[in-house]
Order: structure tokens, then sequence, then C-alpha cells
């Protein structure tokens, strides 16, 4: 019987131990580093920053400083997408924005659900506008460089493996109904506490953000200018943004630990020059930035701007940007956008008062860039003595070059938009220089990422070899995709 009951506790003892060593065993094997589920509040954060640091200013900004002529692309990569040289045809060009962009988008993805209903955070609805807001800001990104994209069977890994491209024209009423989502959840009372310092654009200031989604539809209410014109509608959304530099979608650098993102590129690869066609255009206007933007390269020893299209590859020897500071902002959107948004649907609507009004105050605010440093009183006697005259002669020509100068350099990728638009619509304003441009080089898009060339026939056959990029205008510019 002793023996029996020794035998009995052992195995009791032996499996007590066993249980007790699977609970560790489990523990241990969790890798509090990467959690299954992190709080809405927290990917907020890393979504504002990629939305920020990684798609707006990253190499969708310097690729588009080139082909609008903000920058001259004078080494490596930017000298090869300056002539026309493999890199606007390449799918490994945007890779990493390609990348980069989905994976917000993923994030974003993981929100929204948690905060709508029936997720885990449900009634967690300013959280949820703000994911919706930056969903909006991303997608469009990406079609509006791509075209049509990957969107309704994409962000599934493991149940869709090659997605279909889903239509530019699709993709704007989904933008438009993440917006008009976004607003209506801001005007809700949120079960949860405000973001604060999480979000570092807005600190949780929800009237701020709505005002942000409105700046957007009218951002996205102009593009489609050329498919429904809606100039009212631009106007409309406009008034209901923002009032000021102040309350700008503006994201800060403090210089050490976050560093501008033109600033980086140009100390870490030097790949640009100044360029010729911008400051003509400034010549042409008398126009004080054009002894503001630019300096003699640090390396060299006299000042030289790049000519488009034609410079020579080389380093140190061309001016470069003097506004690429390390704390010089990102602007997901400007106030100075807003109001150049209205001047340009007033002169489309001949209410050339309202839009004389609106481009004095996007002047104004454009001499005032946080990297400009010129005053009011120096963009009011400019506006006098040098625009109003060009307005008198052409006003869409002059708001639409005011705003193209304007946009240098952080908001690169919005001036391009708005070539293509204004060159698709018939308003070809804004001269362009490079001479691979007359020889039907100028790209009308950006290729899809690598990532996905590679691994989803659909989008590979859509790529073909990518010679597509010029001369298959996207949807909103006059082309099928």
């Amino acid at each position: 019987m002793r023996k029996i009951l020794n035998i009995l506790l052992t195995s009791l003892l032996f499996f007590g131990a066993w249980s007790c060593s699977e609970d560790i065993m489990d523990d241990i094997n969790k890798n509090v580093n990467d959690p299954t589920d992190v709080g809405s509040h927290l990917i907020i954060t890393d979504a504002i920053v990629t939305s920020a640091f990684s798609i707006t200013g990253s190499d969708l900004a310097f690729y588009a400083s080139v082909y609008i002529e903000h920058n001259v692309g004078i080494w490596n990569q930017s000298y090869n997408a300056e002539i026309r040289s493999g890199e606007p045809t390449s799918a490994t060009t945007y890779n990493n924005s390609w990348n980069s962009i989905y994976q917000n988008l993923y994030n974003l993805k993981i929100i929204i659900d948690k905060c709508s209903e029936g997720g885990a955070e449900e009634g967690n609805y300013h959280t949820l506008g703000i994911a919706q807001v930056l969903t909006a800001h991303n997608l469009a990104t990406l079609t509006d460089l791509m075209g049509d994209v990957p969107w309704t069977e994409a962000l599934q890994p493991g149940i869709i493996y090659k997605p279909i491209l889903d239509s530019q024209e699709s993709i704007y009423t989904e933008v438009k109904r993440l917006l008009d989502d976004a607003i209506a959840n801001f005007g809700k009372e949120s079960d949860f506490a405000a973001l604060g310092t999480q979000d570092f654009i807005y600190e949780g200031d929800i009237e701020m953000w709505q005002k942000f989604a409105y700046g957007l539809k009218a951002r996205y209410a102009m593009r489609l200018s050329l498919k429904t014109p809606a100039y009212n509608d631009v106007i409309s959304f406009a008034d209901n943004s923002f009032k000021s530099s102040d309350e700008q979608a503006q994201f800060n650098y403090n210089g050490s630990t976050s560093i501008s993102p033109f600033f980086k590129f140009f100390t870490d690869r030097d790949y640009f020059g100044a360029s010729n066609s911008l400051h003509e255009k400034l010549a042409d206007r008398n126009d004080p930035r054009d002894e503001i933007f630019w300096k003699i390269n640090p390396k060299g020893d006299e000042f030289m701007f790049a000519p488009n299209g034609t410079p020579v590859q080389v380093q140190g020897t061309y001016a470069v940007s003097a506004i690429s500071n390390s704390t010089a902002p990102t602007y997901l959107m400007s106030y100075h956008e807003i109001e150049f948004l209205k001047a340009e649907a007033y002169v489309r609507l001949n209410k050339l008062d309202e839009a004389e009004d609106a481009l004095k105050n996007a002047l104004i605010a454009a001499f005032q860039k946080d990297n400009i440093g010129l005053t009011e009183e120096d963009a009011e006697t400019y506006f006098t003595d040098e625009v109003l005259p060009k307005f008198g002669i052409n006003p869409l020509s002059e708001v639409m070059n005011q705003k193209y100068i304007a946009f240098f350099e952080e908001e690169a990728v919005e001036a391009y938009c708005d070539y293509r638009r204004l060159t698709a619509m018939g308003n070809n304003v804004i001269k362009l220089d490079n001479p691979k441009n007359a020889a039907n080089q100028f790209p009308q898009r950006f290729t899809y990422g690598n990532s996905d060339v590679t691994t989803n026939e659909n989008v590979r056959n859509a790529y073909g070899n990518g010679e597509y990029i010029y001369s298959e205008k996207v949807w909103w510019a006059g082309g099928t995709r």
C-alpha cells in the first residue's frame, strides 16, 4: 500500500511540476516587446509619424521635386530621374514608400476595426475619426501617384495573396466616404480619453482634426476638376478648414532626435542642385525668395544653378537649398494651400475680387513659413508691386505659379499633382524646362512597388516594363487607370 501511495504522490508531484513548467514556458515564450494586441492610442502615434516622415516627406516627395523642377537631380538615383534613365520606370524606385503606405494603411485598419461597432474600443469615436482622416490621406497619396492600386482586397495577409487593382475612381469615392465618416465621428462624444501628447500634430484637439478633414475634402474636390468640377464645394470645404498657419497639419522636428526629411536627404546623399527653372520664375517676379531659397554648396566656391534636364553629374558644385534645415516641418496640409485652393476656385468662378483676397492671404502665409522668415509687410509689398499686375493679365496663371513657388520644397507632391491636373485641363500655365518633357518623357505617374510587381500578377501585368508611366495618365488627369 505504501508503495502504491508513494507512486501516486510521485506522479502527482511530477504532473504538478509539469503543469507549472508549462505555465512558466508559456510566459517565457511571450515576447513582451511584440504584443499581439495594442491599444489604438499607441498605434495612432506610429501612424501619424509614418504619415509625415515615411510617406509625405519620403522618396515620393524627393522624386516629385525633381519631376516638377523644384530641384535638379545631380547625382546617382536623382540624376537618373532627372535625365529619365532607369529610375522613373523601375519598380524598385518607390518600393520603400509603397511598402510604408500599405503597412500604415494596415495599422490604421486595425485602429478603425478596434474603434468601430463591435470592436474592443467601440465608442472611441475621436481616435476612429483621426484614423479615417489619415487613411484618406495615405490612400489618396497612393492613388494620386500610382493610379489604380490594390485596395478592397488588400490588407488581408494570409487570406488574399494577390489582391486585384481597384480603379482610381472607386478609390476616390472611398476617400470621400472616409472623410465624411471622420467628420461625423468628430461630432460625437467619445467614451475614451483624448490622445493628448500621443498625437504629435494636434495633441488630441479634435476641432483641428475636423478642420484638417475639411481641408482634405477641398484638396480632393479640386483634384477632380477635370472629371467633376465643383468649385463652390472647394470654397465651402476650405471655409470650414484652417483659418491661420497656427492650425495647419504640420509635423515638427526637434533637429536632434528627429530631423527634417529633406535636410536628412541632403546631408546623407547630396543628390540635389538648385533648379534654374524655378529661379527664373522668381527672378521674373522680382521675388525676394530668390535670395532665400538657395545657397552656395558647402563644398563649392561659387553660386551656380543646375540646368534642368542637362546637369553634369557632379557633387559639391551646384547651389543647394537654403531652406532645408534640421527642423523644417513636414506639411500634411498647410494653411497657404487652403487659401490657394480658394483662390483658384474663385478664379474659375470668375469672382476675381475674392480670388485676389485669397491669393494675398496665401502669399502672406507662405512668406512667413518657418524656414522662409519674411514678414507680412514683405508679402504685401511684393503682392502689390509684382503679383497684382500679372494677376490682372492672367489670374489663373499667377495663382498657380504662386502656389507652385510656395510649395518649394516640402509640398512637392502636391505641386506635381497640380501640374498634371492643370495640363490635363489644358491650362499649361506652369513652364517646365527639362527637354525630356518635350520628348514625351514627363513621368505621368509613379511605378508600382517591386514587392508586389514580383509577387502579385495583377500588379505585374499593370506594370509591364514600366514604360507606361510616360504615356498613361491617371484617371483624374484624363487617363483610364
